[in-house]
Parts: C-alpha cells; structure tokens; sequence
C-alpha cells in the first residue's frame, strides 16, 4: 500500500487506499497549513450521490428534446454508455444543422478538478469548438465588477488582482490596514489549480506577531484572524463605500491628501475632489453624512482617517464587496482612498484587492505559464457575462449593456454543461430552476447528484481527480503535482477527456480533437512542451530553472519543485518611481479616479467616478418593513463552495442537518429562535430552512447564511409545498434561494449575490427531511421514438415527442485511461 500523489484547489496530498476501501488522505509534507478541507475527500468519493451510470431524463427519453417544466421534478432512467453517446452526438448533430452553434451554450466554471489535461471547462469548450463554437461566458461570478472596471482605472484587472503586495513585504512594512471586508482565513487555503504550501495562514499569524494594527471594516467579526491587533466597525453591509467616501472627505478637507502623488500620478482628482465636496449635488461626503448610513459615529470616522494618514497604511477590499449591487463602486472608492494617502506603490502601503479571498493574493511563488490544453478558436461571436445566465435562457432577442457596448441574447438550445454547478453560484434559484425549462436540451458531466445534474436531461457520469491521471499546479504554486490515479473510476464513470472522444468520433472530428493522443500521451505531450520553454519565464528564474527533469523522473518523483519567485515586491513601484517611464495603460497612463471613458458610455448605475448608490434593498427603505434583516451570503468554511458537501467537514458543521445561519442574540431572542433551531428564512423570492448558532460575532439585524448547501427544493408533490413555479422552499439552507438575479450594474453585469434583506422565524412542528444526499429515483421508461420534431416554444406544459433517429457512427465504449487514437 503506497500513497499516491495528488492536489486539489485547496492544496497537494497523498491518497492511501487500504485492503478494505478505506479511503485516507495525509497532506503534502511540505505544507505548513494544511487545508481541513482534505476531509472531505474520502466520503465524497463512494457516497450515494455519486452518479455511477449514465442517465436520461424520463420524459425527454420517452418523448424528447423541448422546453418543460418537469426537470428537476422527473426521475431518471439509467442507460448504457454507446447508447447516452449516441443520444448527445445525435442531439447536438440536430441543433447544429437546425439552429446553428450560436444556439448551444457551453456551460463551465473551471472548478470541476484541479488537474491542467482534465479542466472540464478547457475538454468542452475544446470539443464545441471542433464542432463550430459555442456561446460562451465572460468574466466570473467572483470578480464580474471588477473584472471589467479595473482597466478602465488601472489599465489592468490582473496588475491588481495577481500582482498584490507579497505578504513579507506587507509584514515588515506596514503599520495599518484598514481591511474593508476584512481578511477572512477560511478562503486563504484555496486557489484554482492548488496551493502546495499554504503560506498566506502562517502570513496572518506572522501579521499578529509583529504587532500590525487593522480597522476592520465588516458586519463580521470574524472576518479577520482574532490574534491580529484589530478594532472592529461593524458597518452596514453595502455602506463601505459611504465609509470609504466621509474617508476621503476628511482626508480632503483637513489637507491631509498626498496633493504631489495625485498630480503626478492620477488623473480625475478633481472631478472625486468636487463629488466629495458635493459641489453637484449639494451633499458633502463627508464624515456626518456617512454616520447614519454605515453606523459609525461621525468622530470615529474622522479619527480613522487622520491615523491612515499618518501610519503606512494598505487600504484592503475583499472581493465580497464587489458582489453587491454597485459593485464597482466599493473597488474604485477604495483605489481612490489609497491614492489620496499617497501610498501606492510604498513597500507595505498602498491598495490591495483580494487579501483574505484567494490563497495566491499576497503569495511570493513563481509566476510562470503551466502546462494548459490549448481549447481552439471559437467561431461564434456570441457571449454573455457569466452571471447573466438566466437571462440568457429566459429573454432570447433582448439586448444588454455590457462595457460600453450593446450585446443581444441568441436563443439557446442545447445547453452542455461540464464542471461546474450554477445551481450553487447563481442567485434566485427559482428564476433559474424557470429558466433551465426552457432549452430543448441539458446536457451534465457529473461527479454527483449536485442540483444541475438533477436539472439536466442527459448526466453522464464523470470521474473524480482521485480517479484519473492530471498534471496539476496552481496559480503561483510552489510546485507541479503528478496527479497520479489512486482508484478505479466508481461505477462507470469515464473522463471528459474519454467522453468528448466518444462524441467526437461520432460527430467526424475527432481526428480534430484528439489530435491522436491518449489522455496519457496528452500528459506528456503538455509536460514536455511546457518543459521545452516554462520554467525559465519565470519571474526571477535563473539559467538553471531549464533543469527540470522529463516527464519520466517527474512522474516517477510525483512532483517537480518549481523555481523560486522574488520575496518582496510592492504593487506600481516602477510607476510611482517614475510615470512616465513606466505609465499605465490607461488612456491618462495614470490612475484614473475619473474616467472619461466610462463617463461617456453614460450608465447612470456606474458613472465616470466613484459615487454612492443606495441599494434597492437597503435598511430603512421598502423592503425592509417586510425582511428587516440583512443576509450575506459569503462563501463557506467547511467546502469550496457546494463541492464534497457530502464530506465529512461540511457534514460536521450543519446544525439540526442544515446550513448554519448566525443570528445575534438580540435578534434571535425578539423572534423566540434558540441555538440549534431551524430556522425558516424568507423573502419574496423564496425561503430557506437553516439551523440556528446565536454570536454576538455577527452585527444586530444581519444573518450570515454561507452558500454551497446542495439546493433541495421541497417537491411539488408534497402535500403542502409549492408549485414548481412558484418560490422555492430549500429544505438544506441554500441562500441563493433568497439573493436577488440582477447584475452590479450595466457596465459589468456581474453578479450581485451577496447581499438581500430577510425575515427570520422559528420553524414550528417537525422540519421536512434533507434528501439531496441521497440519489434521485431511478425507474423504467417507455421508448416511443416516433418521429415528430421538439415542441414549438412556449409549449411547455407537455413533452414534445422524441425527433426521428439519426444515423451518428457507433463506437465501443472508452477507457477512463483515454480515447482510442
């Protein structure tokens, strides 16, 4: 029994298989911090929501492709693999010739397995494009606003979001920071692709022992370690921007602004200079003007602003704020409140964006490319922002705003969908659930019996990375992973790689696709090509970083350690030094606190310059007579969103079986709700059951629901719940039944989801049982398969009949080991 190399987006580990199946995991040796999030691998492995065959939808298997209102509500009917292949080839043959590939939508988040070959978003969008493109998705639900913004202001998104100070130079040079969402440790130990040694926990612990101070700026207290020296401002969530603003103002009015650093590099300052004064709408921002909006008293404010100013200060946003309506406004406000202190570009001041959201923020290793399996040109134009895409299936023909420019929504068909679950990252699952009725066809890769597989039409059953071969390395990772295979595929689960090589030959391309190659021969194929030139374009890599052995001894090591990276850097210090040897790509080449350019596009939700916006769901307004209480839904501790929801740490934290929702004492006790109750969250979107935990580590009048609870709707057919169109009862405590699908604002159209407004109240009698841990019903179908074509849409209230056969070539079933060449 030897331990099998491996790594996931939470960091390396070695996989033990016993005599008996017991699966253990035992973290890299090399990592300082390790993940508690490895403990949710073995059960997630062989539990009973793996999906361990193919199978079809019953009423799309019985009458065919179109619009319905069952998925979701149907059981299911297992099927062979050639003839689910032969079902997808012929599907996707039929929409191609008769709608075009506009019309199929490539559905992918990239967080399916951290391996480089088997990125299940890298296989499908590959595989549409050797059959014509696709439409696609831009940007991410995480960082939408700023995404899109950060060009405009700094010319770069990725000079901010990948080039942040290094840790040890924040540690040894910074006196403050001012944290706005704080730095939460529970996301520090993730990163697309894997973190092999943790560095940013022991980061936070080298911040504490040093003695920095923080402000924290959140409705949370524990969105910063408790050992950092810190006082807490437990703002408003959604006033950070007010806060950032009466910052400004006291900065601006006490002539504490670094006027010589704005001159030389920023462009806009007046236009900022004259808002903050209220010089066009009569407002001044300043200190008692934000007081009542973030509840922070007036001289606390102020008090603040004169120690940033007199401290080397590193002003902080965490990508939470930017998932809020207005979101850019919290990134560009922030940016701009460094600027003003004239720190940008110190060693230990300045602006950091994502301390505290990602593992690699702040991380000193390599930056380099790593190996990547090249996808194609996709020939179709179309796209959408990712987190519009309930509004992609529901309003084909409409048009939208997007950067500048205006986009029309192609009518979709066919959705195929691989790594990834919306029914975790969108909001208003009940739109959603709505607007997944409307394709002729969904198509699911799946581990599990996650909520969009259960959604789906056709769920081909996929492997876990445990169970396949990968290279796997992450985003300024110390080290590239020999993802060795530990255990057979459970039950007839096959790679993407397999599958798509399935189709492929069956659609004619794969010659295309495959390009001869088995998935290992792809391994080596990739290795050596990034071998050939990668490691020595690493930043700070010496001559002998082309010493990196073949493919042979790495995967016989299980791991190559990759060069070092530099230990101290501070992001713009060439710019500040000198801008104008060194300018921005910004049309000012400089900071741009106003711009021009987004000024012109004339969007009244984002104009040319950091503003405050009221929510449309705000303490104090309409809504809030209903649902007084303010929901923020951030990410999870005990999982990676909802992936291994079914491991033993996410099962460990649920309460009464359900999602914890924090209520403050005070809160709790004015509705009658004790620790350990469940509790019916609701709004006018639909409603939720969570189990209580009562903290005074949580504002009075907010509740913190995390996401990733697997959605598990009460069914219609229960004797007391809804219609399938009306709101969603999630039994399991998933927020995004209570969160709001609309965009931060038209120039992003990102996603807005971390906030809504609630009401609370204990739930009376016995609670409906969780049972999205357990398989959905399998049963016997009739196959008519007598011709007709799908029904025309609007037909939704019966399954169109099953379209006449088409001839796709057989092909015998493949290996999870690759596909034939």
């Amino acid at each position: 029994m030897s331990t099998v190399p491996t790594t996931s987006h939470w960091g390396a580990f070695g996989v033990r298989v016993h005599e008996d199946g017991r699966v253990e995991t035992t973290p890299h040796p090399g990592d300082p911090a390790p993940s508690r999030l490895l403990g949710n691998v073995a059960d997630g492995l062989t539990h009973p929501t793996r999906v361990r065959r193919p199978a079809i939808r019953r009423g799309w298997l019985e009458h065919g492709p179109g619009p319905t209102r069952a998925r979701g509500a149907e059981p299911f009917v297992e099927v062979g693999w050639d003839e689910a292949l032969d079902l997808v080839a012929g599907e996707l043959a039929r929409v191609r010739a008769q709608h075009g590939m506009r019309s199929v939508f490539g559905g992918s988040y990239g967080w399916g397995g951290a391996g480089r070959f088997h990125h299940a978003q890298s296989q499908l969008h590959r595989f549409l494009n050797t059959l014509g493109g696709f439409t696609s998705s831009r940007d991410s639900y995480s960082l939408g606003a700023s995404h899109v913004l950060l060009p405009h202001v700094v010319g770069d998104a990725d000079a901010v979001l990948r080039a942040a100070s290094s840790w040890p130079t924040v540690i040894e040079n910074t006196e403050l920071i001012v944290a706005f969402g704080g730095i939460p440790e529970k996301n520090v130990y993730v990163t697309p692709g894997g973190v092999t040694r943790h560095s940013a926990p022991v980061a936070l612990r080298a911040l504490a022992g040093r003695g920095v101070r923080a402000a924290l700026v959140s409705p949370l207290r524990t969105d910063l370690p408790e050992d950092i020296r810190a006082r807490w401002y437990p703002v408003v969530p959604g006033s950070d921007t007010a806060l950032m603003l009466a910052l400004a103002h006291t900065l601006l009015t006490e002539g504490l602004h670094d006027r010589a650093f704005l001159e030389r590099c920023t462009s806009g300052f007046g236009t900022f200079a004259a808002y903050l004064r209220g010089e066009a709408d009569g407002a001044a921002k300043d200190a008692e003007w934000a007081a009542p909006l973030c509840e922070i008293p007036a001289a606390d404010i102020r008090a603040l602003a004169r120690d940033m100013a007199r401290s080397r200060t590193l002003v902080t946003v965490t990508w939470s704020l930017q998932r809020t309506p207005y979101g850019e406004q919290p990134v560009w406000a922030g940016l701009a409140l460094a600027a003003m202190l004239g720190q940008i570009g110190l060693p230990g001041g300045g602006f950091g964006h994502g301390y505290g959201s990602m593992g690699d923020v702040g991380d000193n290793g390599p930056r380099l490319r790593l190996p990547t399996l090249p996808q194609g040109t996709n020939p179709v134009p179309d796209f959408i922002p990712c987190a519009r895409i309930a509004d992609l299936l529901l309003h084909p023909g409409e048009e939208f705003d997007y950067d500048g420019a205006r986009y029309t929504y192609p009518d979709i068909r066919l959705v195929h969908w691989a790594g990834g679950n919306p029914f975790h990252h969108h909001q208003d699952l009940g739109r959603l659930r709505r607007a997944f009725g409307r394709p002729d066809t969904v198509i699911v890769h799946e581990p599990h019996w996650t909520a969009t597989a259960r959604h789906a039409d056709i769920v081909l059953p996929a492997t876990t990375g445990q169970e396949r071969e990968d290279i796997g390395g992450g985003r300024r990772d110390t080290h590239l992973i020999a993802m060795r295979r530990a255990l057979a595929p459970v039950g007839e689960a096959r790679d993407d790689y397999a599958v798509f090589s399935a189709l492929a030959e069956r659609l004619a391309t794969v010659r295309e696709f495959t390009r001869g190659r088995t998935a290992r021969e792809w391994l080596r194929h990739l290795y050596e090509e990034w071998r050939a030139d990668g490691p020595a374009g690493a930043e700070g890599a010496s001559p002998s970083a082309r010493c990196v052995p073949d493919f042979d001894a790495f995967w016989a090591a299980g791991e190559v350690r990759l060069p070092e990276g530099p230990t101290h850097f501070t992001l713009f210090d060439a710019f500040r030094a000198d801008p104008v040897a060194h300018p921005l790509p910004t049309p000012s080449g400089r900071i741009e606190l106003a711009s021009d350019t987004v000024a012109d596009f004339g969007y009244d939700d984002c104009p040319g310059h950091p503003v405050w916006r009221e929510p449309e769901e705000w303490p104090g307004g309409e809504a809030a007579e209903r649902h007084p209480l303010h929901l923020i839904a951030n990410q999870p501790e005990s999982r990676l969103h909802s992936q291994l929801d079914v491991g033993a740490v996410s099962r460990a934290a649920k309460v009464a079986g359900r999602e914890p929702v924090w209520l403050h004492p005070d809160d709790a006790a004015a509705r009658g709700i004790r620790d350990g109750d469940v509790v019916r969250l609701f709004n006018d979107r639909g409603a939720c059951l969570a189990g209580a935990v009562l903290t005074d580590a949580v504002r009075p009048r907010v509740v913190r629901l995390a996401t990733g609870a697997w959605f598990d709707p009460l069914p219609p057919a229960t004797a007391g719940a809804q219609a399938h169109d009306d709101p969603p009862l999630c039994v399991h405590g998933n927020p995004n039944v209570l969160t709001a699908d609309v965009p931060a604002s038209r120039l992003s159209q990102g996603c807005a989801g971390q906030h809504a407004l609630v009401q609370a109240e204990r739930w009376s009698g016995e609670a409906p049982p969780v049972t999205v841990h357990a398989p959905p019903r399998m049963v016997r179908a009739e196959r008519r398969g007598d011709g007709g074509g799908p029904a025309p849409r609007g037909s939704e209230d019966h399954e169109p009949r099953r379209p006449a056969a088409q001839h796709v070539p057989r092909h015998p079933a493949n290996s999870t080991e690759g596909s034939p060449r």
